[in-house]
């Protein structure tokens, strides 16, 4: 799975170009090992985290770290005069920009819950071997890109922190979209360098 990640971010790209299908292959490549994967384990979908029981448990959980995250976040663009406020408006291109960021986070967060998360367990149990193998994985599938690094291991041991406790990708879909949100609302577009990563940040 990881692979699929790397090759649609370094080798795709520089040999043939930016296509929708070179983006969506690795996609259906990687959903399709997760089903066979969960079929294989005989795992079912609550315990996937596609759920809503727990939902505001996960909720509460997030909710402190993203917070302190946030703010710190604010800080630092109110000190560098970076901070932009979002434009408010009910069109489809904002909407379609929302519906987006919720679809994006929500298969990352399946592939890094429901796949490495669960494996990583497997592998180490519950606790901060696992937790840390999680988000060392989603740094660097995020380099060269260096302040995307930080902010994805920061997220990345956060959510699977709150995944191990409250498995529940509904909430943690929700919260990679206001986290992402968040970043580009705060720091300067020169440091995010367009949030490119792989091939295409250069």
């Amino acid at each position: 799975m990881v692979l699929c990640v790397l090759l649609a971010e370094w080798v795709f790209p520089p040999l043939l170009g930016h296509h929708h299908w070179t983006f969506n292959l690795p996609i259906v490549v990687i959903v399709a090992f997760g089903f066979l994967t969960h079929r294989a384990l005989d795992e079912k979908a609550p315990e996937l985290g596609l759920r809503l029981d727990n939902f505001y448990h996960a909720v509460r959980l997030l909710a402190p770290p993203m917070f302190l995250i946030i703010v710190v976040l604010v800080l630092i663009a109110y000190a560098v005069g970076s901070l932009r406020m979002p434009r408010l408006s009910a069109d489809w291109q904002h909407l379609r920009t929302v519906l987006w960021l919720l679809w994006w986070g929500f298969l990352q967060q399946y592939a890094l819950q429901a796949i490495i998360n669960r494996q990583a367990q497997a592998i180490w149990g519950k606790g901060v071997r696992s937790l840390f193998a999680v988000a060392l994985v989603f740094a660097a599938l995020h380099l060269p890109n260096a302040p995307l690094v930080l902010a994805t291991f920061a997220g990345g041991c956060v959510w699977a922190f709150v995944y191990q406790r409250a498995p529940n990708l509904v909430a943690l879909a929700l919260s990679h979209c206001v986290m992402s949100m968040a970043l580009i609302c705060t720091l300067p577009p020169a440091l995010l360098h367009g949030m490119r990563v792989g091939a295409g940040y250069y």
